[in-house]
């Protein structure tokens, strides 16, 4: 075959004409010398230098940056400032379910709750009421009217039902409100009920 070709040659004359016209045959056989970017498995870690075919290169590595030729700018770069090519490990994300989330959620709430139980249990609500006779108030202190400072005084939203007021306050004092928040807002050690302190003091 190879003489066959080779009396082809000698008959059109292109084998005297330009004898280096097929000397390039098997340069795709070569491999290049890259530096990695980063670690590839079954290639190299990052910085070492490797062998590649040429389409490898060309295709996959260099496109995403995963190496760059093996010459001396590049390998100072590597050298003097290896963030510069090396990409970060892939971080691997867990699928989380609807059922995990739900959870989840809910147990982040539970926690604000509790807090906030906690923050009303220990806080103590003045308010501050004109009298019109002993210790008698003008105006009686209602529900809505402690509800409204809890939320001014203290950054908590209540429900009017989470509160526990039979009657209206209608004297100055120190009273202690009986709080009904959800049962699985777990109560500390002793204490049968969450309460709410509340004050009431002239001006």
């Amino acid at each position: 075959m190879a003489a066959a070709r080779a009396a082809l040659l000698r008959r059109q004359g292109l084998a005297t004409a330009n004898p280096f016209l097929f000397s390039g045959h098997g340069l795709r056989y070569r491999k290049l010398e890259v530096i990695l970017t980063t670690t590839i498995d079954k290639l190299g870690k990052a910085g070492e230098t490797v062998k590649v075919a040429p389409g490898h290169f060309r295709n996959h590595l260099m496109p995403k940056m995963l190496a760059v030729p093996n010459i001396d700018k590049f390998a100072i770069l590597m050298r003097e400032h290896p963030k510069l090519y090396q990409r970060e490990e892939e971080v691997v994300v867990k699928e989380v379910t609807k059922e995990d989330d739900d959870a989840r959620l809910a147990e982040e709430k539970l926690k604000e709750y509790q807090a906030a139980a906690k923050r009303l249990d220990n806080a103590l609500l003045v308010l501050r009421r004109f009298i019109s006779e002993g210790s008698e108030l003008r105006s009686p202190v209602t529900k809505d009217e402690i509800v409204n400072e809890v939320a001014r005084q203290l950054n908590i939203n209540i429900h009017p039902d989470n509160l526990h007021l039979v009657s209206p306050l209608s004297s100055l004092g120190e009273f202690e409100l009986p709080l009904r928040l959800p049962k699985d807002i777990p109560r500390p050690e002793g204490k049968l009920q969450w309460t709410l302190n509340v004050k009431i003091r002239r001006p």
